[in-house]
């Protein structure tokens, strides 16, 4: 039998309040810089999240996503994105440098060069940002296992 495990967030609450400031900064410019957008801040945390097989965060961000009007038929078709139609070329452009940093791959200049064309460079550092955060959460999720579900508590 599993023993119930920490409460991350009462055991650090200072340095949860910063991730969360975080969160809120990246979705207020997501939402500010055109060539970014809530919808991709949302694919982007779903893609990740599925990459790290994080079961917690894509029930809370697909949640989201929902809420924000991304279409159920667009997250189920996330994970074979690169087959899909329903991804414009800068969400396709977007998810590829997602999984890139997500397995430790390095950004080649040619595809710096056509990120910042698409994103411009502050889109991109805050793309870069996103990527990170999420991938932090995962992670921080995988050791601590908060019941699925219950963000739901925390956020209402």
């Amino acid at each position: 039998m599993m023993s119930q495990r920490a409460n991350y967030y009462l055991s650090a609450p200072r340095a949860f309040d910063l991730l969360l400031e975080q969160e809120s900064i990246l979705k207020a410019q997501f939402e500010a810089i055109p060539e970014l957008g809530i919808t991709l801040w949302e694919l982007v945390k779903l893609r990740v999240s599925q990459i790290n097989h994080c079961a917690f965060c894509l029930e809370m961000h697909s949640t989201q996503a929902a809420e924000a009007g991304e279409s159920s038929q667009r997250m189920i078709a996330l994970n074979a994105w690169r087959d899909s139609p329903l991804f414009t070329e800068s969400e396709q452009q977007a998810l590829r440098f997602t999984e890139q940093l997500v397995t430790g791959q390095s950004i080649d200049q040619n595809n710096y060069q056509a990120l910042v064309a698409t994103f411009g460079e502050t889109g991109l550092t805050y793309l870069t940002l996103a990527v990170n955060a999420i991938s932090g959460w995962n992670r921080v999720v995988k050791v601590f296992l908060p019941e699925i579900g219950s963000w739901r508590q925390v956020s209402s």
